[in-house]
């Protein structure tokens, strides 16, 4: 029999969510959670930049400054389509709302996200320029929050079985 393991403090746990199935996405296609798999473009895309933006900053070749600009454009447009799917479950299931895991993935993630535009509207006609050194201060900041944001996305789904597949009620506890 699989033993429910033991929480540390620091961590918000609730044994009743362990023995349940489930609280289902509000965005699915049969059934499978899209934002969880959407995510992971602007994830990608913009931890790509922050390794574009050290690329130039060591090399300097213009290659990598352009590079950076595609893929922060690429993520914050991603970006957009992960954070509507990510908003409609945050609004819809209660049990997000609860935990300050959901306050804390969803806030990080805005963050990024007007970093990302801030990153991306000062490259757009200084594309070498503005890398050094708000650029990679921005990257640094937005891949960090990504992280973090990742991390409690994670906890939402693991721990709190939110946006898995499931037949508990959205506005279950």
């Amino acid at each position: 029999m699989t033993q429910i393991p033991n929480i540390p403090p620091f961590i918000e746990g609730d044994e009743r969510e362990y023995r349940d199935s489930g609280i289902p996405s509000t965005v699915a296609i049969a059934g499978h959670p899209l934002h969880p798999l959407i995510v992971t473009f602007p994830i990608a895309f913009l931890s790509g930049a922050f390794a574009t933006d050290l690329a130039y900053w060591f090399t300097q070749d213009s290659f990598w400054a352009r590079a950076s600009l595609w893929l922060i454009g690429a993520g914050f447009t991603a970006g957009l389509l992960a954070a509507f799917t990510g908003m409609m479950d945050f609004l819809k299931i209660d049990r997000v709302k609860k935990h300050s895991a959901g306050w804390i993935h969803m806030s990080g993630n805005v963050a990024a996200m007007f970093l990302t535009l801030v990153n991306w509207s000062l490259r757009w006609n200084n594309v070498e320029g503005a890398i050094l050194p708000i650029g990679v201060i921005i990257s640094t900041v937005v891949a960090t929050l990504l992280a973090i944001g990742g991390w409690f996305g994670a906890e939402l789904i693991y721990r709190h079985k939110i946006a898995v597949f499931g037949t508990s009620s959205r506005n279950e506890s």
